[in-house]
Parts: C-alpha cells; structure tokens; sequence
C-alpha cells in the first residue's frame, strides 16, 4: 500500500446552510455565491486560520474578538482541491480524510461519494472507478455548520456527537468551535491484499523481551479476476484464500542493528507472530531508566512483492498495576509497575494545544512534551473534554519516557454528568473507541484508558461499569487492548472531590483553587485519598503574553469582575482578591502576574509534597493543567498560551525532582516569638542514596539565624521523614523569614542543582507578603559562559533532521546586593524564542551564586500570527536570543 498525502492547493469558501448543495436559485436561476470567495485554504487546518489571514475577520484571541467570530461555526464551508490521479492501473484506490471536522459530504469530480460524523474516524472511500481514466480529478469536502454541542455547562446524558467538545466553551477556553479538515487527507493505492490493523505487543520478565505482532489482511484487489489475475501477474487468489500471503517481521535494535527477521504465511484473515528478544534494551518512564525503542519493520509478502509495508517504533517493557499500600480491598489499582519497580507518578493534564488544533505544528508537540519531561514528569492525561490526539504526541511520549492516560471522548457537564445512552451517540462512541484502540495501544507509553472525565450518575458519585456506556467501552477495551488498565473514569471514586473525610477517597478531583491560609495546609496536608488525577491552582499569565492578547486599557491589575475583557479571557480564575489579602494593592500588570505566579505555585507545591509524602499510599499527582488553548489573562496552567512557563511550572518541576527535601508545614503568617513547627522529609529515588537535608533559618539580608542537619540512611524508604524543624519566629526588619532545605547526596550519586527547597514565612498577618514587594537592595549581575550551540532531537529512527532545534547557553548569575533576590528567572528578551532553563524562580541571597543553563526554540505559539513567521525563520537561520536575569521586585520588571 502506498500513501500520497494530498498537499496540493487547497481553497475552501463559505455558504449558507444547504446552498453549496443547491447551487442555484430555485426562483430566478442565478447562481448563489456564498458567504465568502475562495480563499487558500491550510490543510491540515481551520477555517478561521483561513479567515484570518485573507482579513474577514480579526485576531480571535486579542481582547473580545472572539465573539465576533462565532457566525463561523454557523455556517457551511466547502474545501476543494485539484490532484493528479496516480497511475496504477487495475490497482484499488482509496480516498482517506483523517480528520473532518465534523459533519462532511465528500464528492469527486461532482459525484458524491457518501457522507461522515466523527472527527476522530478516517472518512475512507473507494474511488477505484471515480478516478479510472483521469489523469486529474476534483476534490471538493463540504463541512455542514457545526452541531449544537454541550459546552463545559451542559447536561452530558444528551451529548450526541464525537466532536472535541471543549471548544464549545470551558473554563480555560472560549466559544470559537474549530471547523475544518483537522488532520491529512491523502490517497491510499493498494496491492490486492494489504494490512488491516496491526497489534504490537511488547513484555519482559528474566528470560528476556518479547514482541507480538496481531496482524489482520484485507482484500484490496478490484472486481474482477482479470484486474486481479493482472495485479499478480497471472496468479489469481480465490476469495478467501490468504495462503499466498507472508507476514514478514524484522526487528531493529534502537541502535539499528537487525536483530532478528521472522516470516510466517497468513493462513486466514488474521496472524500473529512473536518475536523473543534475549537481553533487551528495556524501556523505563522518564526519571526510572532510559527509552530504547526498537523498530519493528512489517511487510506483507506474495513471493518476493511486497503488498504493504509498515514500520513501527516500540519499547519492551513488562506493564503491571497493583493496590496501593494499605488500600481497601474495593479499591482499583492506581499504582502502576513497570518492569517490577512501582513508579510513583509525577505528571500533569493536557488539554488540547490549541483551539485550531489542526493548525498546530509539530514543532510544539516537541516542545511541549519536552517541557513535560524537564519538568520530571513522567505521565500527561489526554483529557476527555479534548481530543484523541494525533500521532506525533504519542510518538514523542514513546521517546522521553512520558506515560499516557488515554481518555475516551466523553466528559461532565454540569446540570447532569451521566454518560449518554443516546443511540446515536453509543454508536460513534464505539467508532473512535476501537480506532484509538487500534491505533494508540502499539505506543509503549500508553499506560491506562479512561472512560471519560468526571463522569458521575450521582452528584459526587464517579460512574462505574454498572453504567452501559462504561460497559461497553470496558468490553471494546479488553478485546482490542486485553493488557491495560481502563478505568471507569476520572475520578474513579468512590467519592469524585477531595475531602476531610477519611477512608472514602479512592482516585480524587480537586480543588482548582488556593483554599485559604491556614485551610489549604489542613486540607491537603491531612488528606488520604490514593491518587490524585486532576487538581490545580490559579495563576495570572506572564505580562508578556497579557501584553500580546489584551489591549491597553486592559494591562493594569484588575479583578475578573471588573473587567469584561479578563472575564472573556478566564472567568473562573480570578485571583485578584486572593493577591491582594497577602500582597496588598498592585502597583502594576507586573506586579501582580508575579505575585498571582508565586501563590500559585505556593498552593501547587504544598499539594504535591503532601501526596509525595504518602508515597505508595498514595501512587500519584497528576497537575491540572500543563498548558492551555487560548490565552487566558488567569488559569490554571503551568505553562500559558505564549508557551511562557509559570513560576508553578519551575516549582512542580522541584517538587517533582527525584532527590528532593521537602518542609510540611501547616500556615505562612506567625507571630514573633510563637514556636514554629514543621516536619522535615526527604524523597530519593530507587538508589536509595544516603543523604544529609540541611536546613537554615535566613533573613532578608541573608543572616543565617540558625541552621541543622539531618541524615537519611542508605537503603531506606523512599520517603523518610527526618524529624520535627523547631524554633521561635524571629522579629526582623521587614517581618518575613526563610527556611531553605538543601538536600545533598553524601556519596556524591545525585545532581543537587534542584535540590534547594526555599520556604517564606511572615510574622505580619494583614498583606503577609507584602514587604517581599517593597524590598530593595538586590542586584544580579548575569555572565554568558561561551557561546549558544545547537542541541538536536529527532523523532527518525535514522536521526536525519531535527524536528525542533534548542539552543544552549550557561550564565553565571550572582546576587551582588544586600538583600535576598527571590524568584530569580530568565527572560528572552526579543520574542523570537520560547525558552526552558535547567533552573528558574529560586533566591540568591547576597553573596550567592548559581550556574543556569538556558535552552532557547525558535518557536511561535500563536496559528494566526503570520508577522511572526519570519521572525521566527531568521531566528532559526541566525540563533541570537537575548538574555536578561530579573526577579521578584527588581524596578525593571
């Protein structure tokens, strides 16, 4: 089987409902125009891309803009294209939409050839005869105006389509509903057999690796035994008859050695075949081991021709899911075990990159997932809300060690959570569910399937497999994937939300929210559920992106309420008032993104150590959200639409850092003189590693006003709790203290630069951090060490070119003032670059000093920024990123 993308000119136009099917008046038999003319057309893409860049309509993501866009999804568009009819006579040819989004009439040369509704299937089409003859032929797809689907707020129980659903509306997007071909259209020219599906299986105990390949064949030849007779040159296969056919298998080693070839006939519709691999290279989640992907090399073999060839990357690893420690006996199994060690997860939510998810480039696939992993994450939940996503994440969560949670489309909404029993719905469930069955589970990183988000048939109550929705996905699962883990949904229960009630909490949601100084503290510091699958805590966007999507008059600090604009861009996450009670009034945008960052990853970071400390009692955090679609002005995310990572990202990152210390602590504000208490811990990783965790007690000026040490045994658990950390709060000058943990290897086994761990307290009640604001006499001075050079990672097995090229520089950073620098970071200045260092958002107090390494992409986030297009090319021709070193109240901001 061969495939040739169609990525010719495409033209798409639009029309009201039904006219591009009518074509001329009835009344008076003048043609009837459309909406639009014709303009170029992206493909794989969107129309309001389209729409953009021809001027019909504004930015959507600046200001309010959006609302003015949302008679697109309102009405019908028709995409068309001119191609050359390959020449292969006698030989099936089929015409495959990977991703129409959503309901779509496709014709050649005029003739329709059927219609489709489910942006996650294939639209396939035999157009053996349509093309006969021809050495050109027409493509024209017309895409119906998009259905009245539930947004966020909704009821779930009358959901009818397979269409990503968040674009609809959420909590961190708007209303702009994605119309469009989302993915490849392509011709695909077939031998008289070819591949149906292909199952790749992998596993690994002490006699070594296996994998097994579950192929099926289809028969692809044409109608009549003369055109078959001729496609094999005189030697005609009888219906139902596969025994001509071989299944050839080559593996290659991840270093491209041939490890084995095995070849067996098909002597039915479907075959398999294993292959043992002894001593194997095996595959670990990030932070566990490395990531050997072998090659698997499938060929379906008539004698010496070849009918179809696939080739497929894999890792050998042995997938197992136990109990936590001390779990109810009724409980599902959230600890996952991958080779025989238990892998405490460390990982986060991803929500679709982009509203036009089709115009998204690969490039920031690449990036995105990179930052998973430098972040030591080792799991990214595809939320049900978005999308089954396309092969490129997958293939780059194989590489860097990132496990999947698979979601099935389906998700809450609010009025009611009860999944759809709809006919109609079920039966284009059942669609995507076996395609992504199909297609997903011969990736190694995927790791579990979800019935869908936040599904429930009583309020606070996950749904269960007694529902038959779930059912019959659990059915579909255990037929097409039988080795992994589906759950339900997330939260799996028995309750859906985080609470104080103990021994009910199974898989928990929530909150999104900082919960209040002291109750964040007691809440998740006392909690007991076993897995922690989405939670987060709000925080404002970087200036720089706020200054990009919201006009001038918007760019001062304001409350969601007062400030429609910042309503449209996050509604739900205002955080203003919070800000306040601990900062006091905001003098500027500034200002008050980098406070609203700093109690962010505060909250963020108390959560995940609390859970870390529970580890296997609890398996896991999963952050809501790692990124989001549009740009909001406050979320939930880590890193926000301008792909600028938050302080939480860097803080996450630290929490999630193999070899970690960690303070437990129950509030921020104490009285001089009042006995503070605090529990100290340290998290190691399977080494086990000796290790001493020193603790100081600063001021501001960078007194140490006492200090301890303590020690970990080698060999011990992986969490080990050092002992109580007690002292009378200190009066100082501007009222704030510092604890700062060190964690340092006694055997040198570990890198330490992520191991300090810096903890401010207040002894002033009203605006507790108010005076971190107002502090002055820091300075950085900031020293380049050698030049920028290339660092390369590609997705071939061959390593040709580079998906996404980072460059990398060090600088020396020194704090030459008198005063504590926090949250020290680096910023590219010229926005040709989106930037992740090794290390950023930590103090230097005077004196100190640290070694930085800064990785700089050539990268533009925004699909409707074509200014920026050849700032980024010139970018990647001439790397020059421009560096500068700011923190918490530098006067520059």
């Amino acid at each position: 089987m061969r495939e040739i993308i169609l990525n010719g000119e495409w033209e798409v136009k639009g029309f009201w409902p039904w006219v591009p099917l009518k074509g001329t008046s009835m009344e008076i038999g003048s043609e009837l125009m459309g909406v639009t003319e014709w303009l170029p057309a992206s493909v794989p893409g969107g129309v309001h891309k389209d729409l953009h860049a021809a001027g019909w309509i504004d930015h959507p993501y600046r200001d309010m803009n959006s609302l003015n866009c949302e008679w697109v999804e309102n009405r019908w568009w028709v995409y068309k294209t001119v191609f050359e009819v390959p020449d292969e006579p006698g030989k099936k040819i089929e015409l495959v939409c990977k991703g129409l989004d959503y309901e779509a009439i496709v014709m050649v040369n005029g003739e329709t050839l059927g219609e489709h509704a489910n942006m996650f299937v294939p639209a396939v089409f035999d157009v053996t005869e349509a093309l006969r003859g021809r050495q050109t032929a027409e493509l024209r797809i017309v895409l119906r105006h998009s259905p009245d689907e539930m947004g966020q707020i909704g009821k779930t129980s009358e959901t009818f389509t397979q269409k990503s659903r968040f674009n609809y509306k959420w909590d961190f997007s708007t209303r702009l509903v994605n119309i469009g071909l989302w993915d490849e259209a392509c011709l695909r020219v077939h031998e008289p057999f070819s591949f149906d599906e292909i199952g790749l299986f992998t596993d690994a105990d002490e006699k070594g690796g296996r994998i097994e390949v579950k192929a099926s064949i289809s028969r692809k030849c044409a109608a009549d035994a003369e055109s078959v007779s001729n496609l094999l040159d005189g030697a005609f296969i009888p219906d139902g008859e596969f025994g001509a056919c071989e299944l050839e298998a080559r593996i290659f080693s991840p270093s491209g050695e041939i490890v084995t070839t095995l070849r067996q006939p098909f002597n039915q519709e479907r075959g398999s075949l294993i292959v043992d691999i002894p001593q194997p290279l095996l595959w670990f989640p990030n932070g566990y081991g490395e990531q050997p992907l072998y090659t698997v090399r499938l060929r379906l073999l008539d004698g010496d021709d070849v009918l179809d060839e696939q080739t497929h990357r894999t890792g050998i690893r042995r997938l197992e899911y136990r109990r936590n420690e001390g779990a109810p006996d009724d409980s599902l199994p959230y600890t996952f075990v991958v080779n025989g060690v238990p892998i405490y997860i460390r990982g986060a939510n991803l929500t679709p990159l982009d509203h036009l998810y089709g115009n998204v480039e690969n490039e920031k696939y690449v990036w995105m997932t990179e930052a998973a992993a430098r972040a030591n994450m080792n799991m990214l939940r595809v939320w049900g809300g978005g999308l089954i996503e396309k092969e490129i994440l997958y293939e780059w969560c194989d590489r860097l060690g990132l496990l999947v949670w698979q979601e099935f489309i389906q998700s809450s909404s609010g009025i009611d959570n009860e999944p759809s029993k709809q006919p109609e719905f079920l039966e284009k469930l059942t669609e995507t569910a076996k395609h992504a069955l199909r297609t997903k589970r011969n990736h190694v990183s995927l790791a579990v399937w979800s019935g869908g988000n936040e599904l429930m048939s009583e309020p606070d109550r996950p749904s269960t497999f007694a529902d038959p929705n779930l059912a019959m996905l659990r059915e579909l699962v255990a037929e097409h994937d039988p080795g992994r883990l589906f759950l339900p949904t997330s939260a799996s229960g028995p309750v859906q939300y985080i609470t104080r009630e103990k021994g009910v909490s199974h898989d928990v949601h929530g909150h999104w929210k900082y919960e209040g100084n002291p109750a964040h503290y007691s809440l998740y510091g006392e909690a007991d559920h076993l897995f922690h699958s989405e939670f987060g805590v709000d925080g404002v966007s970087s200036p720089r992106t706020l200054r990009k999507y919201l006009s001038e008059p918007h760019l001062k600090p304001t409350s969601m309420r007062d400030d429609p604009v910042w309503r449209h861009h996050g509604e739900w996450w205002d955080t203003y008032d919070r800000d306040t009670e601990m900062f006091g009034e905001f003098r500027d945008l500034t200002e008050f993104s980098r406070a609203s960052q700093w109690m962010q990853a505060e909250g963020l970071r108390f959560i995940l150590e609390a859970n870390r400390r529970r580890q296997f009692r609890n398996s896991g955090s999963l952050v809501w959200q790692l990124n989001e679609p549009w740009p909001n002005a406050g979320c939930t995310n880590l890193i926000d639409y301008g792909l600028e990572p938050k302080m939480a990202y860097y803080w996450v990152k630290n929490a999630f850092a193999p070899n970690h210390a960690a303070l437990h602590y129950r509030k921020l504000d104490y009285s001089v003189g009042e006995t503070f208490e605090g529990e100290i811990f340290v998290f190691r990783d399977a080494q086990r590693s000796s290790a001493i965790v020193r603790a100081e007690l600063l001021d501001t000026n960078g007194a140490v006003l006492a200090s301890w040490e303590q020690q970990a045994d080698e060999g011990g658990a992986s969490v080990a709790e050092l002992g109580m950390l007690r002292f009378e709060v200190p009066h100082t000058a501007d009222g704030l203290f510092y604890v700062r943990l060190r964690a340092e290897d006694t055997e040198a086994k570990i890198d330490t630069a992520q191991a300090d761990n810096l903890y401010v307290f207040s002894a002033r009640r009203l605006h507790p951090y108010r005076s971190a604001l107002d502090s002055a006499g820091a300075k950085l001075d900031a020293e380049a060490l050698g030049e920028w050079r290339e660092i390369v990672r590609n997705r071939s097995g061959e390593r040709t070119e580079p998906d996404l090229p980072f460059w990398r520089r060090s600088y020396r950073v020194v704090n030459s003032g008198t005063a504590v620098a926090l949250h020290v970071h680096p910023q590219e200045m010229t926005d040709g670059y989106r930037l992740l260092a090794d290390d950023a958002y930590f103090p230097l107090f005077p004196g100190e000093e640290k070694i930085v390494t800064v990785d700089c992409a050539a990268l533009n986030p925004d699909v409707f920024d074509a200014e920026n297009d050849q700032v980024q090319a010139d970018a990647r021709q001439s790397p020059n990123p421009d560096i500068a070193f700011v923190h918490f109240s530098n006067p520059d901001r």
